[in-house]
């Protein structure tokens, strides 16, 4: 028994020494688009039916249906009116600009609180499942019609599921762990108490974690919900319709959930994200201020370092998770606004050639590289 004891200790400490080692590596990294200097333009983003305001980005993992691996889905919030949450529709593009739609949403025909207004929300899975969130909007897109849900699409773009209530209330952003027949969605949620406040700040922002099981033989079946983080500030704005917590990320190696806290110019870090059974509140504070300027996206870059886009100006902001340190700002809308660039940055991701983002302001879908 001492034998296997000694074993185990040693195995131990071998495990923590390369974990420290991987995260002095990461620590001393010094930028991920710091030497990236190029936007170009891949792709319109608007659809047949006039859909704009592209909101959401995922990447496709496997090729099924009418999905292709390697491209990019996109999610309308406006319709072409550009009223706010109102969107219907989801587009494939390719990184060589080729264009399709992949579902065209009937609010007729889809059971969700309030109808449909596609969000940031937005994730596309092993399993071929395709999950975008809905907050949805009346009388030209000012006023709020119910809580949202998210919409399950198969592989060929038809709904074949939605999940409301359990605890999803105006569901913003969304990242999963995908692990195949188990997948665990981060849902950030920005109507808990807006609209009763009427314009003013309340701290009920959350993060639920909702996990599915997913078979061969119908759609996802959600079995548990969790709030991991709560009292994030939010509020309703004339201009953004709502401005509460934004983009997610998980970082797989370390368990940590990275939240864009919009309204506190902040990234919160939530630690042991995918099993702890109660909130964490809002988390530790990864980094603040500086040139966080309502960050809207959050995504992780290969190098884990954490990519924001910027609600308020045309910036990316790179920040080093370990140091807490903006390693770097790329400027890469300046005709939004006003600000310059400000309403132009939402979703976005981060591949090995670059930092793929939508622009609300022209309504495409470019490369920062």
């Amino acid at each position: 028994m001492q034998r296997n004891s000694s074993l185990y200790l040693r195995a131990g400490v071998l495990s923590l020494l390369i974990f420290i080692a991987a995260t002095t590596a990461r620590a001393t990294k010094k930028s991920f688009i710091g030497n990236l200097n190029t936007v170009d333009t891949v792709s319109t983003t608007v659809p047949s039916n006039g859909d704009v305001n592209p909101y959401g980005v995922a990447r496709v993992p496997r090729t099924t249906g009418s999905l292709v691996a390697g491209r990019f889905l996109i999610s309308n919030f406006n319709n072409s009116d550009n009223s706010q949450g109102t969107g219907t529709t989801i587009v494939q593009i390719a990184a060589d600009g080729t264009f399709s739609l992949f579902a065209q949403i009937d609010p007729t025909k889809v059971s969700c609180p309030g109808g449909i207004g596609l969000t940031t929300a937005l994730v596309a899975l092993r399993s071929g499942f395709v999950i975008v969130g809905s907050l949805p909007t009346s009388s030209q897109g000012t006023v709020f019609t119910g809580a949202g849900c998210l919409i399950v699409l198969d592989s060929s773009g038809n709904v074949v599921e939605t999940f409301s209530g359990h605890n999803i209330n105006g569901p913003w952003d969304m990242t999963a762990v995908d692990g195949g027949f188990l997948a665990a969605l981060f849902v950030t949620n920005v109507l808990n108490g807006t609209v009763a406040a009427g314009g003013s700040v309340v701290n009920q922002g959350t993060v639920v974690r909702l996990l599915l099981f997913i078979s061969n033989d119908g759609p996802p079946v959600l079995f548990d919900s969790t709030v991991v983080a709560s009292g994030f500030p939010e509020r309703t704005d004339p201009a953004a319709l709502v401005i509460g917590p934004t983009g997610v990320a998980f970082d797989d190696d370390t368990g940590i959930l990275y939240i864009a806290d919009s309204l506190d110019n902040r990234i919160a870090a939530v630690p042991g994200a995918l099993f702890r059974f109660r909130s964490g509140g809002t988390g530790f504070t990864v980094s603040q201020g500086g040139a966080l300027n309502d960050p809207l996206g959050l995504v992780l870059a290969p190098d884990h370092h954490i990519l924001t886009a910027n609600g308020d100006d045309g910036n990316i902001v790179e920040t080093n998770p370990f140091t807490g340190k903006q390693v770097a700002v790329k400027l890469v809308d300046s005709t939004g606004g006003p600000p310059p660039g400000g309403g132009a940055l939402f979703g976005l991701i981060a591949a090995s050639n670059g930092v793929y983002f939508v622009d609300d302001a022209s309504n495409t879908f470019n490369l920062l590289h």
